[in-house]
């Protein structure tokens, strides 16, 4: 599905299930975003080099402006988790790099709704609209190693380990090794239906 009136025309958005759902975001979910940005920002600290530097909802709007820019840019695409209506996390591209034709996606996801299969069906739904709309070859997801949950998506995912990137990542207090995994377009026949 795309959104009407994207310039690309490829904006993905739609259902993918039990009232689960993905939307572009708009300069008017940024009151709803900075609101489960705040109240999880215990849970995200961990892994989110960001999360600091987001204290108010002028800060979500800032982002959302970003991701608005990276649209028009046919740069990636930024999608609202929605549970019910409800925004409850993000996943997205960080950018699209054309020349390789790959990206890396990036996600997180409230507290109170993890455990339900919800990120893992996004992130299907974002690989399946990387490989079938934007035709890609490649996609990427890197993750703490000692994110347990996160890893735990990649794997359902089927996405293959391609090693530990030491220290990688400065998240607040302490570097992050992050293990590195991908997934081919040829490699990814058949696993969108699982």
């Amino acid at each position: 599905m795309t959104e009407a009136g994207d310039p690309t025309g490829r904006a993905f958005s739609g259902p993918v299930g039990d009232g689960i759902a993905l939307a572009p975001l708009a300069l008017s979910d940024a009151d709803a975003l900075f609101a489960v940005t705040d109240a999880n920002r215990d849970h995200l600290r961990p892994w989110m080099p960001w999360i600091g530097a987001v204290v108010s909802p002028g800060d979500t709007q800032g982002f959302i402006r970003s991701t608005l820019d990276q649209r028009a840019r046919n740069d990636g695409y930024q999608c609202a988790i929605r549970v019910d209506g409800a925004i409850v996390g993000i996943v997205g591209h960080h950018g699209i790099d054309w020349p390789n034709r790959l990206t890396s996606l990036g996600y997180w996801l409230s507290a109170d709704h993890q455990g339900r299969g919800i990120v893992t069906r996004c992130c299907r739904a974002m690989i399946d609209f990387a490989f079938e709309e934007l035709d890609l070859n490649r996609v990427e997801i890197s993750a703490a190693v000692e994110n347990r949950a996160s890893l735990a998506v990649i794997e359902r995912l089927g996405l293959v380990s391609e090693g530990v990137r030491r220290e990688a990542e400065w998240v607040h207090d302490r570097f992050l090794d992050l293990r590195c995994h991908a997934i081919l377009r040829r490699d990814w026949t058949g696993k969108s239906a699982q």
